[in-house]
């Protein structure tokens, strides 16, 4: 079954590692063009350009899809099957229906909750037990598809969005292997997305990592771990930026409560902050231009008091 396989970050690249090893021919890899990216802005190539140039498959990088030139190049590709996952780019309908079996994307939540850009981050947020991989085939709508495969995934407590990744990636890779082997044996039966429980993972932006100390200390806690490790929760203190990578919420303390962003205590196992309901237990935080260190290290060298106020 001859593959096209269309995506850009390490989310993507374990599938495209997964099919390559699974000796399905990748005849050509899309992929989203080259940006500057980290603390020197500098050019680099994507997760899965690497993967695809380190196995020797063709990599095209168009700055869009809507064009006869893609049309054509895809239909030169005499490809069986589009696999699609994190690319970032729109694919246009008449591209989906080139290939033998149409395109199949790979998508991080059990449809149709959580369709769009941050699945993985907004059901952290929202305190889901539970997402998964949906193999969907694709349509002109935003995840509308019908779902082919789907895999179950717990959310542990403790989860971050980089550990949720993590797990997701290597299901998504073990899910669209199965998926390809039942296509190619006819085994697999399309089934409409329900119409009820539908919810959409808008994209994270960094506005929304400021942390808002009225916010309940459950939700602020779930916050800092979707938003782990980008863009990274953060609060304000003297004018100073502070990253907060762990978090736990607590229940409020007998005493009378401050207001929200008062600092209650500051000792070796964290600094505990009043939130509009609750107490959240700052664990690991960052100062700009440091590193990441636990609430014992950060407060030898930080002039945080119980009485002082975040977010201002």
């Amino acid at each position: 079954m001859r593959v096209v396989y269309a995506g850009t970050p390490e989310f993507a690249a374990r599938s495209l590692e997964a099919l390559i090893v699974a000796g399905y021919p990748v005849v050509a890899v899309l992929t989203q063009p080259d940006r500057p990216t980290g603390r020197g802005f500098k050019v680099l190539p994507g997760a899965v350009k690497r993967v695809a140039l380190a196995s020797h498959v063709p990599v095209y990088q168009p700055e869009r899809l809507a064009s006869p030139d893609m049309q054509s190049l895809l239909r030169s590709l005499d490809a069986d099957v589009m696999v699609v996952c994190a690319y970032g780019l729109l694919l246009p309908p008449p591209l989906l229906s080139i290939p033998r079996f149409g395109a199949l994307n790979i998508h991080a939540s059990l449809l149709p909750r959580w369709r769009g850009a941050a699945p993985i981050q907004r059901a952290i947020q929202a305190g889901d037990s539970q997402t998964g991989i949906s193999i969907m085939q694709m349509d002109a709508g935003l995840d509308t598809g019908e779902v082919l495969l789907e895999r179950d995934c717990p959310i542990y407590p403790q989860d971050t969005a980089r550990t949720l990744h993590d797990r997701l990636a290597d299901l998504g890779a073990r899910t669209i292997i199965e998926a390809l082997e039942k296509v190619g044996r006819g085994e697999l039966n399309p089934v409409p997305q329900p119409v009820t429980g539908i919810t959409y993972a808008h994209k994270v932006t960094k506005a929304e990592a400021v942390m808002d100390w009225n916010k309940e200390a459950v939700q602020l806690a779930r916050d800092v771990r979707a938003f782990n490790p980008a863009p990274v929760s953060r609060t304000v203190f003297r004018d100073e930026l502070v990253k907060v990578w762990e978090a736990e919420a607590s229940a409020p303390s007998e005493k009378g409560m401050a207001a929200p962003g008062t600092v209650l205590s500051v000792d070796e196992r964290g600094i505990s902050v009043v939130c509009g309901q609750g107490i959240l237990v700052l664990k690991m935080l960052q100062r700009a231009g440091g590193k990441p260190l636990t609430a014992g290290e950060f407060v030898k060298g930080y002039p945080l008091a119980p009485g002082d106020r975040l977010g201002e």
